[in-house]
């Protein structure tokens, strides 16, 4: 088997950092803790670590509303942090999966922010799902059944549909082949921004 199909029969361990080992005891896992534990992962057999979503979030949603995709969560450390884990870990052998979710983001993301600003029909608006009707999107898939939507105005008073996984996301919009351009060309920049920083593979996931 070739080295790219490294993942076949790779036994992969998957962890969220801020649960996994807390080093400065401030009750947060953190990659100096996870560091601490590679020895552990190792002898249990394991080729590949999977990460949890680790990025700047409000964490309204577990770390899913991803604020800044190219940087960690100040709670889990730094990117020195991250690039001293996968320096240990590819020192034991193992390879890391890192998830990048790519439906939405936090309403905290810059993105968002610039999309609610823009007028109607601009390239920054149209990223993201927008309508003047609330009555559009009743019948949209929503998850967690215990939740509702929620509605935003924008800088025009049309409103933006919130993701139906929680309130705090919001979901772009791939319907707009500008839009869907855009996201594979950013997929591919976030993709090898973190390869370059040494994740072995970067699992998209739209949820």
């Amino acid at each position: 088997m070739s080295d790219s199909l490294w993942y076949k029969d790779a036994i992969i361990y998957e962890l969220h950092v801020k649960t996994f080992h807390d080093s400065d005891a401030d009750g947060i896992g953190d990659f100096r803790g996870l560091i601490e534990k590679l020895d552990y992962l190792q002898e249990l057999g394991i080729s590949a670590i999977w990460l949890l979503p680790f990025y700047p979030s409000p964490m309204k949603d577990d770390g899913y509303d991803i604020a800044n995709y190219l940087d960690v969560n100040p709670n889990y450390g730094t990117l020195d942090d991250f690039r001293a884990f996968l320096d240990a870990a590819h020192e034991r052998g193992l390879r890391v999966i890192t998830e990048l979710v790519i439906n939405h983001t936090s309403d905290q993301n810059p993105w968002f922010q610039k999309s609610r600003r823009a007028p109607p029909g601009s390239p920054e608006r149209e990223v993201y799902v927008w309508s003047d009707n609330p009555e559009k999107y009743q019948d949209a898939r929503i998850i967690f059944k215990d939740l509702k939507r929620q509605l935003v105005v924008g800088s025009d008073r049309e409103i933006i549909l919130l993701a139906s996984l929680l309130f705090a996301s919001a979901r772009f919009e791939f319907r707009q082949p500008r839009c869907a351009r855009s996201s594979r060309t950013g997929l591919r920049f976030l993709a090898q921004s973190w390869r370059r920083r040494g994740a072995a593979r970067c699992h998209p996931l739209p949820l």
